[in-house]
């Protein structure tokens, strides 16, 4: 790869932007930074507008691209993405029956602060209320996407088309060309958040321990992935690593479906898969959060001698991973929507929830990013799984019509 494509690339400019936004909260004075924090505040809300509509544009047709059999390649997906969450969720029990008992017995209880008051204000704010949930947008593209595969109705196919092809405009011209100077501006607002400081410094030992286990989880996941695909592994990972770096700035896995769509094509897996595996694998598949909630309970019994067997944790693992599902796209939704089974499965108080909340903010991002990057070991199985299974019916459109969508398949491309 050239100089000139490397410095154009997305991960390039992700890394320069998290680089600069450290650097930079070490000297900016609050009344620049807050600039920065109003356009995150401006972008974020849009974002949040946007992904509901995001997800339904590219599952819809999609799913009506499989043809006959669609319903099944859904349920396959969503079985694939729930058991490599629950998967996640022993792998952190086995990590912290083997590590915590030499590490955290002695530790004192740190004490939680709340991460969100050291954080610096916007000057001001726009609300941008979105047309419908993520969770409205998932089951109106699976019942339309699914029942147009039954029901031949080439209008509202090439309907659900022509919104793929503004969306991805949109996605193309508008949010990616963004999304650097919105990472830049997190990680300054981070590196400037005192409270957030503190969490690092004082729960540092397990904060480490989950960040290292997320690279393992990766490693495992893709292994399987490419060996299941007869695709070279590390390579595959290399090629998620722009959706990898976008995450970890958007602590968003339904913000960074864009790119981990281009990404995940890259692996060879056809657009068609891609363009339902991806929104889906966004709002189900939460390994990353699983194993870093887990960790981090598991981290606060041992530091306070709470009784932990093994069935407590199998059961607060497998109703995780559908409780977690509730809260997708929204950064910290999944720790948010894990509070109630703390308290009521783990028998948590509202000291160690608050602490819980603040350790996962404190690194959201990394447990994100590996949601992200797995999306794409899921993608390329079920790519395989499926593969002369599905009937594309794009092949029956017109030239004209395909090459529009190549077309801007391609431009978002170069912009990863």
């Amino acid at each position: 790869m050239d100089l000139k494509r490397l410095s154009s690339s997305l991960l390039f400019k992700i890394i320069v932007a998290i680089i600069l936004g450290i650097i930079c909260s070490f000297f900016f004075p609050d009344s620049l930074a807050r600039v920065f924090v109003t356009f995150n505040e401006l972008f974020g809300n849009f974002l949040g507008f946007f992904i509901p509509v995001l997800i339904f544009a590219l599952i819809t047709p999609a799913i009506a691209g499989l043809g006959r059999g669609a319903g099944k390649w859904l349920a396959v997906t969503t079985g694939i993405a729930y058991g490599s969450t629950v998967f996640a969720g022993l792998l952190a029990f086995g990590a912290s029956s083997l590590l915590y008992p030499s590490l955290l017995r002695h530790q004192p209880m740190v004490d939680a602060v709340d991460v969100g008051e050291g954080a610096l204000s916007s000057y001001f704010s726009i609300e941008m209320p979105a047309p419908f949930g993520v969770m409205t947008a998932l089951l109106l593209s699976f019942t339309l996407g699914v029942a147009m595969t039954a029901v031949k109705s080439d209008t509202l196919y090439h309907t659900v088309r022509d919104l793929e092809r503004v969306i991805m405009r949109v996605i193309s011209r508008f949010i990616i060309p963004l999304l650097p100077i919105f990472i830049f501006g997190l990680f300054l607002s981070m590196g400037m958040n005192g409270n957030l400081t503190s969490t690092l410094t004082s729960f540092g030992t397990v904060l480490i321990i989950a960040i290292l286990m997320t690279f393992i989880l990766l490693v495992i996941q893709f292994a399987i992935a490419g060996a299941a695909a007869g695709r070279n592994p590390v390579r595959a990972f290399l090629n998620m690593l722009p959706a990898y770096g976008t995450a970890l700035g958007t602590s968003s896995s339904a913000a960074t479906i864009p790119v981990t769509y281009a990404c995940t094509k890259r692996n060879g897996v056809a657009p068609t898969v891609a363009g339902f595996t991806v929104p889906l694998c966004a709002t189900t598949h939460l390994s990353g959060s699983m194993l870093k909630i887990s960790l981090f309970a598991f981290a606060i019994m041992y530091m306070n001698d709470m009784q932990l067997t093994f069935p407590m944790a199998i059961g607060f693992i497998l109703m995780l991973g559908i409780t977690m599902v509730a809260a997708p796209g929204v950064p910290g939704g999944a720790i948010m929507a894990a509070t109630g089974l703390l308290a009521s499965m783990l028998g948590f108080n509202d000291e160690q929830v608050a602490l819980m909340i603040a350790a996962y903010i404190a690194i959201d991002s990394f447990g994100t990013a590996c949601n992200v990057t797995g999306d794409g070991a899921i993608a390329m199985v079920v790519n395989k799984l499926a593969k002369g299974q599905i009937s594309r019916s794009e092949q029956q459109e017109t030239l004209g019509y395909e090459v529009d969508i190549i077309e801007e398949d391609e431009e978002l491309d170069s912009r990863i």
